[in-house]
């Protein structure tokens, strides 16, 4: 006879009653039908597990340590059982975010953090990727959800705005611009820029040529870099100005100075992206927490897709 689940359960059942009519009960079958099954269980084990008298049911040595046992073999069932339909629900397993230099200086660390604390047996991969990357990794699935620049449109990719963000001017700390409370971004157009690099910051700067040729200018660039740090460095050196969302708040550096822009629709719209027919169920329970966050930093206002 093979030895499975059920075998066990019925012999546990008795060395627990330690009576053949209780533990038959428990299990909801007769008695002759209970005492074939340990008598064969018996015969496939090559050992007696129990000790039979008219009055009494007793464990033998054998049977003590098979009972001992075959609970820590239910015990680690139930907990295989239980997250098979915990992962299968998304609730544990992996994911592969990636992430642009907004996201990780704005909302998203706070999201991550979130996300951990409630689901902690899902792992997750942070990888800093440029928004254009990502669009690419995203069509080849090898990242399970993107934070970037948007908008991206593409078959099968499903889209959220997590965030829009006003530009700010960055100045180095001495600048005359920088006695103003607020500029326009008209004020900064006779000025030489640190941006981002053509490679890494493409949807950026995208966005930025485009606001400046809105109010007339073209801006002159005085250097280049691959990162934030990078940027704000250069700025804080009086290599140049440069503009940057809002979040750039967040980042102390000395040597810098922010300035609000008055100038309308200069927000960047950042958003989240995923696959439709991903596999990853782990998706589908961070996009969920991803929406909850959204709908309450925007207090409760519904944020269109």
């Amino acid at each position: 006879m093979r030895i499975d689940v059920h075998h066990i359960r019925a012999f546990l059942a008795v060395a627990d009653a330690l009576q053949f009519s209780t533990a038959a009960e428990r299990l909801h079958m007769t008695q002759p039908a209970l005492s074939r099954i340990i008598k064969a269980l018996e015969e496939s084990v090559g050992a007696a597990l129990l000790a039979r008298t008219t009055r009494r049911v007793e464990l033998t040595n054998a049977g003590r340590v098979f009972a001992e046992h075959c609970q820590l073999a239910l015990t680690h069932i139930d907990q295989a059982v239980t997250l098979a339909r915990r992962a299968e629900a998304g609730n544990i397993g992996n994911l592969r975010i990636a992430y642009m230099d907004f996201a990780i200086n704005g909302a998203l660390p706070a999201i991550i953090e979130a996300f951990g604390k409630k689901f902690p047996s899902i792992s997750i991969d942070l990888v800093h990727m440029p928004s254009t990357m990502q669009k690419e990794a995203m069509l080849d699935s090898t990242i399970d959800v993107g934070f970037m620049i948007g908008p991206f449109a593409a078959p099968g990719v499903e889209t959220r705005i997590f965030g829009r963000e006003p530009m700010v001017a960055l100045l180095p700390a001495a600048h005359p611009l920088a006695e103003k409370k607020t500029l326009r971004l008209a004020d900064l157009a006779d000025e030489r820029f640190v941006l981002g690099t053509p490679h890494s910051w493409e949807a950026f700067r995208h966005h930025f040529f485009s606001i400046c040729h809105r109010v007339g200018f073209s801006p002159s660039i005085a250097q280049e870099a691959s990162t934030s740090d990078g940027i704000i460095g250069l700025v804080a050196a009086n290599t140049g100005v440069s503009v940057y969302p809002e979040c750039i708040r967040n980042i102390q550096r000395s040597g810098l100075c922010v300035r609000p822009l008055a100038d309308k629709d200069t927000e960047i719209e950042m958003i989240a992206c995923w696959r439709a027919d991903t596999r990853n169920p782990s998706v589908e329970t961070f996009v969920g927490e991803l929406h909850a966050a959204v709908r309450q930093r925007s207090g409760g206002r519904q944020v269109q897709p």
